[in-house]
């Protein structure tokens, strides 16, 4: 039985598509706030807090960097970053930490952990919170 043309050709873009949009964000792993506090407490993680700064200045993970994804050159700010590096990446409520990492594995950052929620659930699960 014959398929028509334009069947076959839009389930090979379909396909291509599915592949080259997994292809672009294997280099994020989205965590629960256990499994994030885990995994940025390991040796050689940088963790980003893409919060403003009067929101970092309110409370934040300790060792956190603060690049504001807001600030309107998040791009240019992460382009100094060492991207073999791993990073584990936050914000309020996951929105702006999704949008960032989606941001740094498009620009070849290979090992990013992106919170699935916020600093309130960091803190729920008892990460400690500085001020500092």
């Amino acid at each position: 039985m014959k398929k028509p043309l334009g069947v076959i050709v839009s389930l090979i873009s379909a396909a291509l598509l599915i592949t080259s949009c997994s292809s672009a964000s294997s280099s994020v792993e989205k965590k629960n706030a256990a499994g994030f506090i885990e995994a940025a407490n390991q040796s050689g993680v940088v963790i980003i807090d893409v919060r403003t700064p009067a929101e970092f200045a309110e409370g934040h993970l300790p060792k956190a960097l603060n690049i504001d994804f807001q600030s309107g050159n998040f791009e240019q700010e992460i382009e100094s970053l060492d991207k073999t590096v791993t990073y584990a990446v936050y914000c309020r409520s996951g929105n702006r930490s999704s949008q960032a990492t989606a941001i740094m594995a498009k620009a070849g950052f290979t090992n990013i952990y992106d919170l699935q929620g916020g600093v309130a659930d960091l803190q729920a699960a008892g990460a400690q919170i500085v001020t500092n």
